[in-house]
């Protein structure tokens, strides 16, 4: 079940749980079938993000990011060519767009309770911790950037290292 608990649910979906024998929740309106079907593209996008985010190298770069979009793209029938590319991405909109990029660059480490937000565009990773929560020691912090291939790209002088309430900044190299 750990990997159904990093999606989470849609903005229009509804978060209760269903009762038993019905297929909607008691006192629930149901959905439109556009929402329906917007939910489902939504929830398809964020799992095919998740499932090849690590599938094109270099990762945790731009490039990565500008690969998988074109493979996206390719794989919804567009075209290779310029304008193709261009459309695909004017169809997934700024908002679409946005949550998928900030999807890319992220992990969870549930083990440790951290979300780790790393956009090389940003230049800076964020080591976030939940409220009550708290850091690893700087040995267990490198250990975990090391584990999803971060390291080599970010700072990793503990001195330039800034605490903040919530968590740690790192800057990108």
């Amino acid at each position: 079940m750990d990997e159904f608990r990093s999606a989470p649910p849609h903005p229009a979906g509804n978060a209760q749980a269903a009762s038993a024998g019905s297929a909607v929740p008691s006192g629930s309106p149901l959905l439109s079938h556009e929402t329906l079907r917007s939910n489902l593209a939504d929830f398809a996008l964020a799992e095919l993000v998740r499932q090849h985010r690590t599938s094109f190298p270099p990762p945790w770069t731009i490039e990565s990011w500008a690969k998988l979009l074109i493979w996206l793209a390719l794989n919804s029938g567009c075209a290779g060519d310029t304008a193709s590319l261009e459309a695909f991405a004017a169809s997934l909109g700024p908002e679409r767009s946005g949550l998928l990029r900030r999807l890319f660059f992220s992990r969870e480490f549930e083990a440790v309770g951290l979300d780790l937000q790393a956009d090389p565009a940003e230049a800076v990773a964020l080591l976030r911790v939940p409220p009550g929560g708290r850091l690893p020691d700087p040995e267990g912090i490198a250990a975990l950037l090391e584990q999803v291939g971060l390291a080599p790209l970010l700072v990793l002088d503990r001195g330039r290292w800034q605490e903040r309430a919530g968590g740690l900044v790192i800057p990108f190299a």
